[in-house]
């Protein structure tokens, strides 16, 4: 083991290329060495070409100079970009004067997605592997484990692939020595990002460094680099999502979304319901409700496939819309799906006094519209199934049944939505793209149908009558 800290070691490699050591890659090197003294795990952010990725192949190489027995993962979303990492750091310690007794003097170990050094320990794993996000890793240990740029457009643009990362990711447990250290390097690429280490996050309390180009006092994080001309250049060049992700690592889609969840108007309320002259009255947030919407775009309701999805949308008398509950149907046996999704809209109809179903009849909603009924006869719900067939094309008709209430703040969204795939629905939506859009789909029906009004008489009962 060297005396030698990762500042120092850095300040020799730099003077070799004729570089100065920028105030950032000390910050960053200060961070690093205080993981390994406190053999704790991290993440680390910094804006995009702030240098990050030759600190930490710096790093790797250094952790070797302190340890020759140790063993390094790299691991990122393709093999290709994996092996630029590990390739960065053969290279330096190739080059680096402290280093060249790690040279190996068989050079059989010494390829370009893993080499080994010289060491005096007899193990199979070689000193720095690299490795593909989705590669098999069964059998790999690791005492150090390098998640460079694992989150990348390509793993993190819907919330399928979002999920299958997460898990991915959850796995590395399995590799760790029980005394290693993970260590993570990237920028936010969406909304959803892994690096969020507020609480409930992925990465929730874990130590963390943030350098974000433009700082607190609006000055330039590396000012010889990056000057306030090259700044606002950038800022036009890229666009404001991109910017904010990838140059101030601020989490925000970086694709375009029509769908905003932030124009949304969050209530808490519930409904309160009584009579008045034998009239049924519902009021919600202090205001009288005028009629309600209900849409249910069914499916097998299988995880990985479409999902089923009921949805209801309340509209009071000044026109105010309330997307009060929109619920994921999915159920554990296929052969029961119809009659369990049945049984489940009938207590979704029940909740909320609901007077008519409208029920798209594409595809399995075919077979329903009969067993709907059914199961509301035998839950003496005295509601109507309406069916529906859609001709629109569908993103024509979420941007049509969603545009105008986002845009004019008259759509309201219960707190209760925010624990639903619904929000991401609305990030990650693209027109004629690939992410999932069942919740929006739903609500999109519920928006464009005309509120149905209530009647005469209580709600619940067989004979109850309702105003269309």
């Amino acid at each position: 083991m060297t005396a030698c800290s990762l500042t120092e070691f850095i300040w020799i490699w730099d003077r070799l290329q004729n570089l100065t050591l920028p105030r950032h890659h000390q910050v960053m090197a200060r961070f690093l060495s205080g993981l390994v003294r406190r053999r704790k795990s991290g993440l680390l952010m910094a804006f995009r070409n702030s240098g990050k990725s030759t600190i930490v192949g710096l790093f790797g190489a250094w952790l070797l100079l302190q340890n020759p027995e140790i063993r390094l993962m790299i691991l990122s979303a393709d093999h290709g970009l994996a092996k630029k990492m590990v390739h960065h750091m053969k290279q330096i310690l190739e080059r680096h004067p402290l280093t060249q007794n790690l040279i190996p003097a068989n050079r059989d170990e010494w390829a370009s997605d893993r080499f080994t050094v010289r060491r005096l320990s007899g193990q199979r794993d070689p000193s720095v592997l690299a490795r593909g996000l989705m590669a098999n890793m069964t059998g790999c240990r690791a005492d150090v484990i390098i998640c460079d740029d694992v989150e990348v457009p390509k793993t993190c643009d819907t919330a399928g692939k979002r999920e299958a990362l997460r898990q991915k990711l959850s796995e590395l447990d399995y590799i760790l020595t029980p005394d290693g250290i993970i260590l993570y390097v990237g920028t936010p690429h969406t909304y959803d990002t892994i690096y969020c280490e507020t609480a409930g996050g992925f990465l929730a309390d874990w130590p963390t460094l943030r350098i974000p180009l433009v700082k607190a006092d609006g000055s330039s994080a590396w000012p010889e680099r990056f000057g306030s001309g090259h700044i606002e250049d950038l800022k036009r060049r890229s666009g404001p999502n991109k910017f904010a992700s990838q140059m101030m690592l601020t989490p925000v889609p970086l694709t375009e979304s029509r769908l905003d969840p932030d124009r949304l108007r969050f209530y808490t309320g519930e409904l309160s319901y009584r009579e008045a002259n034998g009239r049924a009255v519902l009021m919600l947030n202090g205001q009288r409700l005028r009629g309600v919407s209900c849409w249910w775009d069914p499916s097998f309701g299988s995880p990985d496939g479409d999902k089923s999805v009921v949805a209801c949308v309340f509209t009071d008398e000044n026109g105010q819309n309330y997307i009060h509950d929109v619920r994921y149907l999915t159920v554990p046996d296929r052969q029961e799906a119809t009659d369990w999704q049945c049984r489940a809209v009938c207590d979704f109809v029940r909740s909320y006094y609901i007077p008519a179903v409208h029920l798209e009849s594409n595809g399995i909603g075919k077979f329903l519209p009969a067993l709907l009924r059914q199961a509301l006869g035998r839950a003496c719900l005295n509601c109507s199934v309406i069916e529906e067939t859609s001709r629109r094309n569908k993103f024509e008709r979420i941007l049509s049944a969603w545009d105008a209430p986002l845009m004019n703040g008259s759509l309201w969204c219960h707190e209760r939505i925010r624990q639903t795939p619904l929000i991401g629905e609305m990030r990650d939506f693209i027109p004629n793209g690939t992410a999932h859009d069942d919740g929006l789909d739903a609500v999109s029906g519920c928006l464009l149908a005309e509120p149905i009004r209530w009647g005469y008489r209580s709600f619940g009962q067989k004979n109850l009558e309702w105003r269309f």
